[in-house]
């Protein structure tokens, strides 16, 4: 007994020590140091990442990972400590994974911070996302449609039912789209309730469910019930499973507007991939609607934007990998202080949107492979993802490297 005594009083001691070390001023002023560094940069993540010799931070700026100074690896636990306290994490717990979120008011902006910790072996590494919804653009016209895309997907987001996909890798801004398609067509008339895996964004006027799987709120489970609120428009963060897949096409063939995304790398890939979950092929042609597969590229910084030439090695590199080369006005930035010496500030979407034609429909009822589907969808007028990036290249908004380095699985 006066071991398990002496082992409590050592563990207490051991919180005081870092609630302490957390509190002091310095602690303090170089975490808030940090997250302010990172929203004045444009950052979507902070990387706390220990190493055996160095603490290292890095920013995600426009997808990339960014070096920013390192504090001193003496200070790793005060700093991790605080960042704990702040999203209301165990400080004591340093063996498991924990997530938290805290709001702060920064810059006269509230934003909210999502926080999770994972052991590593140098102790525990950090990432903290940063939700600003300010930064966010959740308007369909400043996401980098070109006018026919955008026309087009417009009409089949505002049709009265239907469902239409949203497809690309992890950050590839499948989210952001899908919340500038409820922004359009949330309105008095109309209810429309998510489902998300974890809600980041809220939108006035929507009814937004976040998933809970260990007390059994699963997306499947959730749908069910979301289908009895008398809903109009309804959003799936994502369809993992046949289950969800299955409600979410029955939804769509009585009278809902349904709105998700999958993981696949194009919008044919999309089909296959339902038709693999296990759903029938009949089903598809009526209930989905399209299918728009993204990514994003970093834009050329516009206050370094200068005229390109491209070398002969570069351009026969461009040519064996994309078999042509782009003409127009070519561009790159030069890099100065107001991209970080990165040439890039900013990103815009790259997008190819797959229309169910008569031909696309015959392909899907005879399981075609997604081959077939694609090459049927380009001869009904399908523009490519790739073929939507060179053309922003063209248009010197991107640069050939950010069109190949986000196209090169396709």
């Amino acid at each position: 007994m006066g071991e398990e005594g002496d082992e409590a009083a050592s563990g207490d001691e051991r919180v005081e020590r870092l609630i302490g070390a957390a509190s002091e001023a310095p602690i303090i002023r170089l975490v808030n140091f940090m997250i302010s560094r990172a929203i004045e940069r444009g950052a979507s993540d902070i990387h706390i990442e220990p190493f055996e010799k160095v603490l290292k931070v890095r920013y995600r700026i426009d997808g990339i990972l960014v070096e920013a100074e390192a504090p001193p690896r003496r200070l790793q636990i005060a700093i991790i400590s605080r960042i704990k306290i702040m999203a209301r994490i165990n400080i004591a717990e340093s063996r498991l994974p924990q997530d938290g979120r805290v709001k702060l008011r920064i810059g006269g902006e509230e934003i909210d911070f999502r926080v999770s910790t994972i052991p590593t072996l140098y102790g525990e590494s950090v990432v903290i996302r940063i939700l600003d919804q300010s930064a966010v653009p959740l308007n369909l016209s400043t996401l980098g449609f070109s006018s026919g895309i955008l026309g087009r997907f417009r009409q089949m987001v505002n049709a009265p039912h239907g469902m239409v996909l949203v497809t690309g890798p992890t950050g590839s801004g499948k989210t952001t789209t899908l919340y500038g398609a409820l922004q359009e067509i949330r309105s008095a008339e109309r209810k429309v309730i998510t489902i998300e895996d974890p809600v980041e964004y809220q939108v006035p006027g929507v009814n937004q469910i976040q998933v809970k799987p260990q007390i059994g709120l699963t997306f499947s489970a959730g749908l069910r019930s979301i289908v009895r609120q008398d809903p109009d428009v309804i959003l799936i963060g994502e369809i993992r499973d046949r289950e969800t897949a299955e409600i979410a096409i029955h939804s769509a063939l009585t009278g809902h507007m349904v709105l998700s995304t999958l993981h696949t790398n194009d919008a044919a890939g999309a089909v296959t991939r339902l038709l693999e979950m296990g759903v029938e092929e009949y089903l598809l042609p009526s209930s989905l609607s399209g299918v728009l597969a993204q990514r994003l590229v970093r834009t050329i910084c516009e206050q370094c934007s200068a005229p390109r030439e491209l070398s002969k090695a570069f351009r026969d590199e461009i040519l064996r990998e994309a078999g042509f080369v782009p003409e127009g006005d070519l561009r790159m930035g030069t890099g100065c202080a107001a991209c970080g010496e990165t040439g890039y500030k900013g990103r815009m979407g790259i997008f190819e949107l797959l229309c169910l034609d008569e031909p696309v429909k015959d392909l899907i009822l005879g399981r075609a492979d997604s081959g077939a589907i694609r090459a049927a969808a380009v001869a009904g007028g399908m523009q490519l993802l790739r073929d939507d990036g060179w053309d922003k290249v063209r248009r010197g908004l991107t640069t050939v490297e950010e069109v190949l380095r986000v196209t090169r699985s396709n």
